[in-house]
């Protein structure tokens, strides 16, 4: 059994987002808009971020969840809520339950980081660990609301948790009235569905961009298709939008408003997330970077201004250290590399000697000296180090190189 909305595309309209920005008075931020200089150089044209980032529980999902459970009858509430996610969502169900008297039990997969379980359980929730994969949460969760009544909230497939989403689309109207693009990330679809159906029904004139990861782009073959079209193993690390199949009402709102689905590599969104941490000074997820990872790619594509909606900042500590890196090295300023040596004394300090010369920062050093591999005077060393950008890597190579070390990596 799955749960889909009864209502069609029509009943969906921009008085349900306008009643959801009056329900939400209070209740969610009116979140910030900053300006970004770099990107606006790179477009050449103004750039703006929504900063839903820091939105109250970290994500625009409070929105939707809330004006979702508001919106129940009495003996629905009296009946308790069910939710599914591995955390934006679980987080927004639960404060959104916790602020209107409701009982909320949230399933999230085994393993989920423990910084999004914990505060899920702050906020209210009743949290049950099971399954592995988002799949098998989700069916758990469906099962306990078959057994219970209680009122299953889906994360993006419904009328109501769209109007929430949309009010973030309003928002970007009042604040930044001018805007010509906006370029949102794209999961099951909800978020840009809301926005598409706000700003169009205000503003037709205005580009709305929507952004998938490469390993989890179900929005590009179901548009082709004009029908929801399922992608097996969904695989990238921005866990917002690595969602396998479209939802049913927000496909035809995306459909309907939203003039482009493109997608980013994940060496855009690393970069992109490094971008954010280091020039705008916020913390933001992969999925909540996509935005960012559009403009970096294709910054001539996008006519301003514009506005990137940054939909979340919950990111695991010890993922963000590991995408750091990888966006480090994608943007030539972390370089791993291995070379064979002479296996006699110094030949490690002559070798980090060639590299102080070319200002390479040394991060990491190990030292092989018996492997199979090796002949009997070579000793294998794997350097990990900091560097300055692409033209940087390649001047430490060649140096290398010239000094007659033969480079692996």
């Amino acid at each position: 059994m799955t749960f889909r909305t009864p209502y069609p595309l029509h009943h969906l309209m921009l008085d349900d987002v306008r009643g959801a920005q009056k329900m939400l008075s209070g209740v969610a931020r009116v979140t910030a808009m900053e300006g970004s200089r770099h990107l606006s150089s790179l477009v050449g044209a103004p750039v703006q971020l929504k900063c839903e980032n820091l939105q109250r529980t970290g994500s625009f999902k409070l929105r939707g969840a809330y004006v979702r459970i508001a919106g129940l009858r009495l003996e629905e509430r009296a009946a308790g809520v069910v939710a599914a996610s591995a955390g934006n969502h679980a987080q927004g169900v639960a404060l959104a339950s916790k602020l209107l008297g409701v009982h909320a039990t949230v399933f999230m997969p085994v393993g989920a980081p423990l910084p999004k379980v914990a505060a899920t359980r702050e906020y209210g929730a009743e949290v049950r660990l099971h399954g592995h994969v988002v799949d098998e949460t989700l069916a758990a969760a469906e099962e306990y609301a078959r057994e219970t009544g209680a009122v299953f909230i889906h994360p993006f497939d419904h009328r109501d948790v769209i109007a929430g989403q949309g009010t973030v689309g309003l928002e970007i109207l009042e604040q930044c009235p001018e805007v010509r693009t906006i370029v949102v990330g794209v999961g099951g679809g909800g978020l840009a569905a809301g926005i598409g159906l706000a700003v169009k029904s205000l503003r037709p004139d205005v580009r709305i961009v929507g952004v998938q990861a490469e390993g989890a782009a179900a929005y590009p073959p179901s548009l082709a298709a004009g029908h929801p079209v399922a992608v097996e193993s969904p695989v990238t690390m921005a866990d917002g939008i690595r969602v396998g199949r479209p939802g049913d009402v927000p496909f035809d709102l995306v459909r309907e408003y939203v003039d482009e689905v493109r997608t980013v590599s994940e060496d855009a969104l690393s970069s992109a997330l490094l971008l954010c941490l280091e020039r705008a000074k916020l913390v933001v997820e992969p999925a909540g970077a996509s935005p960012v990872a559009a403009l970096l790619t294709a910054p001539e594509d996008f006519r301003g201004p514009v506005v990137a909606v940054l939909s979340g900042g919950n990111v695991d500590p010890l993922l963000l250290q590991r995408i750091l890196r990888h966006g480090m090295a994608a943007g030539g300023r972390y370089l791993s590399l291995r070379l064979r040596v002479t296996d006699r004394p110094g030949a490690l300090a002559t070798l980090l000697a060639v590299l102080t010369v070319v200002d390479a920062n040394v991060l990491d050093v190990s030292h092989v000296r018996t492997d199979p591999r090796l002949g009997l005077t070579e000793a294998e060393v794997e350097l990990h180090l900091e560097t300055k950008g692409p033209e940087h890597c390649r001047e430490v190579e060649d140096a290398l190189r010239q000094a007659g070390y033969t480079v692996l990596v």
